[in-house]
């Protein structure tokens, strides 16, 4: 897979490059490795390549007391690890990296009538029908604005997401409302890009230059129509997928489904969603309630 880069292309890069896409790791985790490598470099002031045991420990010291956060801390900390562990197979430094715990944080959900507002205020039916996707399927930014004539399965009433998040294929359901909506964009849709194109090919949500639009363009679309809809808490497009998943956790949908809709690998990713299914929550009797039952029973027996 090509990866395309600005910086200066140094032996060292090309071998790193050249491991990482060996090792089939995509675009994304490729530039976070070498934006590590080259924040150690700057830091360092000479190649990695002389780097010595009490260099990782200060690099790590610095990121703490420079208010880096630990999650960027930790995701820095592995791209210079898999420089030091594979490119240079330099175990001694790979031995001074150590990961920080990250807090554990409950995913921020909309409520129903938030997200029906949200779909309400959209800015046109094209951001009606992402953002739809977006809610309706558990879909990502970047697996909405990718998706293709092909991937959209009318017969069997699913969508094929390809190739997304871990390179994993799934299959989400296509809800009638969703269908009905492609079908009326599908009327509107610039066909610009179309010729020489085979129908199955064509991008569902065009941009520019033979391109899908970019996910910074439907996450702009979601603030707007949240904007409008008078919604003040801090939500962001994935907001509406993670209320997909604990709408459905609340209406008793098996947890295994759920995981294989959002594409989680692990049980215990989907599992947090049930610390925020507030109907669920709502739904548990206290043991308090117990107390009172039984006081009363109590009471019922005593005065016979």
């Amino acid at each position: 897979m090509n990866v395309q880069h600005s910086t200066p292309l140094t032996p060292l890069r090309a071998r790193m490059i050249a491991d990482m896409s060996a090792r089939n790791l995509g675009p994304a985790s490729q530039i976070g490795h070498l934006r590590a490598c080259k924040r150690f470099a700057a830091w360092l002031g000479r190649s990695p390549e002389t780097a010595e045991p009490d260099d990782v420990r200060d690099f790590q010291q610095h990121l703490i007391e420079t208010g880096t956060s630990i999650c960027t801390r930790n995701r820095t900390m592995t791209g210079v690890k898999f420089l030091f562990r594979v490119t240079l197979r330099r175990h001694d430094l790979v031995a001074e990296i150590f990961s920080l715990k990250e807090p554990v944080k409950v995913p921020l959900v909309l409520s129903r009538n938030e997200v029906k507002r949200i779909l309400a205020m959209a800015p046109g039916l094209k951001a009606r029908v992402m953002l739809s996707l977006a809610y309706g399927c558990g879909m990502r930014a970047g697996e909405v604005v990718r998706l293709r004539v092909g991937d959209i399965d009318g017969a069997q009433n699913i969508i094929r997401i390809v190739q997304s998040k871990g390179r994993k294929d799934r299959n989400v359901m296509l809800p009638t409302d969703i269908l009905g909506l492609l079908r009326e964009w599908w009327t509107e849709r610039p066909t610009g890009q179309d010729a020489g194109v085979p129908g199955p090919e064509r991008v569902l949500f065009p941009g520019y230059r033979g391109k899908h639009l970019s996910a910074r363009q439907i996450s702009r679309l979601f603030k707007e129509a949240a904007r409008m809809a008078g919604i003040t808490k801090p939500v962001t497009l994935h907001t509406l997928r993670h209320s997909f998943a604990t709408h459905l956790l609340e209406r008793g949908v098996d947890i295994r489904v759920i995981q294989a809709l959002l594409g989680h690998t692990k049980l215990t990713t989907t599992a947090r969603y049930a610390s925020v299914a507030t109907g669920m929550i709502a739904a548990v009797d206290s043991p308090l309630d117990d107390l009172r039952s039984a006081k009363r029973k109590k009471g019922k027996k005593g005065a016979s």
